[in-house]
């Protein structure tokens, strides 16, 4: 494996110097992006549309829980096993399957008569999802190199914060619009012309690529890797609703032990020199195994602060869904200052960039803290817009450069399976976040009065400054030469 320790900005990697050339290099990215785009999009816009569809499809809570639940469980399944099939039949080819498959899969929701199919249209659109994800990854890392993969992964970077903290402002703007009086569905159908088109340019856009010696697919780590994800994941999003029982402790002991299996059984495959479906090779640089941890790490924050940010503003502030949207672009505008120039920053500070970006979040928390309780639930909301503002700025700073250290050592033998791993990982510490900090919040909202909500809002901003403050202080355990950029 090429060593990220070296000071790539003036010596090319071994992997720079192999990949091909894209066939189309901007074009190439805006299809990855969209792609990008429609992903994160369609994971956070759901919420805004959830009370049009439990009145249209007379849906129960249950059903309506599966229409969240069932999309970012089947994505966070798929990954790691959609990275292998990237590098063994062609992460063009792949990317290209998911993308039309997930355009079908959206006009499925669109057009679902009942809770019943809607609910599992999205679990077929999250495996959809899983099998473009760690194409993405892998072919910003295989075709772009040096200062336009930097640029490649900021932008990368850019797409994944606006789809998240945009979504709630467009599903709200969709519903509002109510096109061809179709309500709630729009947030769906408006992926079919999208992706259509998208998937007309990936023949002339991207170059195909695999792995130099084509892999072999791992059965058994199928199998292990998606029952040790369904184990971990199903109880952390169903866990709280159902008042945590038995069975939820028991699936996290029980993935626990799937893991401990997974990880024996790849290091065992790896020695024998087999193609396990993640390399235990990929953990022998520090690199990599601190990088995969500051990732879990941040993305336990990021799902969770969204989560409790609109639940504040709506049900503690009583904001629609347009205006919580309209609110949010406050984060929105500080996150597009930052991850618009992440790489210029990154080729000066390294990997501080991610620490200086994790302490301007808790700068943003800290500010949000204080002015929550300082409005209660009838201060003017502006009161919020500086907080949200530094917390988008300190976000820039970390998405994009975070994913470019984890990667940027990688080989092209190993770029899927290491794609897929932290794809998986970012999903895996989104549901943790949220279980997490939904313990925290739900308790101290108790009965679900209004004024008790400031108070809730502040205890899970407490959480996620200690976990924004772990990801500054984890990200000193990497190699000081660490380069974040081409």
């Amino acid at each position: 494996m090429a060593s990220p320790l070296t000071d790539e900005r003036t010596i090319p990697s071994a992997a720079d110097r192999q990949r091909p050339p894209a066939r189309r290099p901007g074009l190439g990215l805006l299809v990855l992006l969209i792609a990008t785009f429609m992903t994160a999009l369609d994971f956070f816009i759901v919420n805004v549309a959830i009370p049009s569809m439990q009145v249209d499809l007379h849906a129960g809570t249950a059903s309506i829980q599966w229409v969240v639940a069932g999309f970012g469980l089947a994505l966070a399944t798929g990954l790691i096993t959609a990275g292998r099939l990237g590098d063994m039949f062609g992460r063009r080819r792949i990317f290209a399957v998911g993308l039309a498959l997930f355009t079908l899969t959206s006009v499925a929701c669109g057009i679902a008569p009942t809770a019943g199919i809607l609910v599992a249209s999205r679990v077929l659109q999250g495996l959809a999802a899983a099998l473009m994800g760690p194409q993405v990854l892998s072919i910003i890392q295989t075709d772009y190199a040096g200062k336009a993969q930097a640029r490649a992964f900021s932008m990368y970077g850019l797409t994944m914060g606006i789809g998240a903290v945009f979504g709630q402002l467009i599903g709200g703007l969709l519903i509002k619009a109510d096109f061809f009086g179709l309500d709630w569905r729009t947030c769906f159908l408006i992926n079919l012309p999208v992706g259509a088109v998208t998937l007309l340019l990936v023949p002339r856009a991207l170059t195909e690529s695999r792995a130099p010696q084509r892999p072999r697919l791992d059965v058994t780590g199928v199998a292990l890797s998606t029952l040790a994800v369904v184990a971990l994941v199903l109880p952390l999003i169903q866990g709280r609703e159902q008042g945590w029982p038995l069975w939820t402790w028991l699936c996290l002991a029980l993935s626990a032990l799937l893991f401990a299996e997974f990880a024996v059984h790849q290091h065992r495959l790896g020695r024998r020199g087999a193609d396990p479906l993640v390399d235990t090779a990929l953990f022998r640089e520090r690199t990599f195994t601190v990088g995969v941890l500051a990732q879990l790490v941040f993305w336990i924050g990021q799902a969770s602060f969204f989560l409790v940010l609109a639940l504040y503003l709506q049900q503690g502030r009583g904001l629609d869904a347009l205006a919580s949207g309209v609110v949010f672009t406050a984060i929105g505008a500080g996150y597009m200052i930052t991850s618009t120039t992440a790489h210029h920053l990154s080729a000066r500070l390294g990997r501080h960039t991610i620490s200086v970006g994790a302490l301007g979040m808790v700068l943003g928390l800290a500010l949000l803290w204080e002015a929550s309780h300082r409005i209660g639930t009838t201060g003017g909301i502006g009161w919020l817009v500086p907080g949200l503002f530094f917390d988008g700025l300190g976000m820039g700073m970390v998405i994009a450069p975070l994913t470019t250290i984890v990667l940027r050592g990688v080989t092209p033998q190993l770029v899927g399976s290491a794609s897929g791993a932290v794809a998986t990982i970012q999903q895996i510490g989104g549901a943790l976040g949220v279980a997490l900090i939904g313990i925290i919040f739900y308790d101290a909202v108790g009965s679900g009065l209004p004024e008790s909500f400031p108070h809730a809002f502040g205890l899970g901003l407490g959480f996620l400054i200690a976990v924004e403050v772990a990801l500054a202080a984890l990200v000193l355990l990497l190699p000081r030469k660490a380069a974040t950029t081409g």
